[in-house]
């Protein structure tokens, strides 16, 4: 449980959720924030954000420091950033909320499986489809941010990047479900297994009463 280098970053990361909240959405005088546009502040910070899903990561495996508090923490950060991105975005007017909600309510749906099947005593780990989709997120955000004031063509690709990751998001969701599906049937067939038939003792010879002087009973 001890706060390793890796769960910093991961704590920082969960730090930098509401900031990019207030960033993106509070109504600054001039659209600045210390001179800054606004939106290059929480195109930044949810940069930042992403490099640190990467960097705890790798600094856990590389160092050793995979810890049962990181595990536990790295998703819900991942969720807490990407829940306050979109939301962001879908007041800003960058992104369906239709959208958002098939994206978010996929992330609750994989947790809710992941959790059943560690209560099983499971393991889910994740698959190169969910990869796919948090790079495509990652990607779409960035350039719906930044396209609003500065650069229309963005806009256009984020909202590719957007479809990439909501198509993305509906299939890795079907692929989890089908492999738990997979692995609840065979543990419960393997449950429902019959039990191996004990080995029958060898029958056991007792001499008549007669002979048993002679045996030295």
């Amino acid at each position: 449980m001890s706060l390793n280098l890796p769960n910093a970053l991961t704590a920082a990361r969960i730090f930098l959720v509401p900031l990019l909240v207030v960033a993106l959405l509070t109504k600054f005088e001039g659209r600045l924030i210390f001179g800054v546009r606004k939106e290059l502040v929480g195109a930044a910070i949810f940069a930042l954000a992403s490099l640190t899903d990467w960097l705890d990561g790798y600094l856990a495996r590389r160092r050793k420091q995979v810890t049962t508090l990181g595990q536990v923490m790295d998703p819900l950060a991942d969720k807490l950033l990407v829940t306050a991105a979109l939301v962001s975005l879908v007041q800003m007017g960058l992104a369906p909320a239709w959208m958002a909600a098939v994206i978010l309510g996929r992330e609750l749906a994989v947790t809710l499986l992941r959790s059943l099947a560690h209560a099983r005593g499971l393991t889910m780990p994740a698959s190169p489809l969910g990869k796919v989709k948090m790079a495509a997120q990652v990607t779409a955000i960035l350039l719906l941010i930044l396209g609003r004031e500065h650069v229309a063509g963005l806009v256009v690709l984020g909202q590719v990047s957007l479809w990439v990751a909501m198509v993305a998001a509906v299939w890795s969701a079907t692929d989890y479900y089908r492999r738990f599906s997979r692995a609840i049937g065979t543990v419960a067939a393997a449950a429902g297994a019959p039990a191996a038939r004990p080995m029958a003792a060898p029958p056991v010879s007792v001499a008549p009463l007669s002979e048993r002087g002679r045996l030295g009973w």
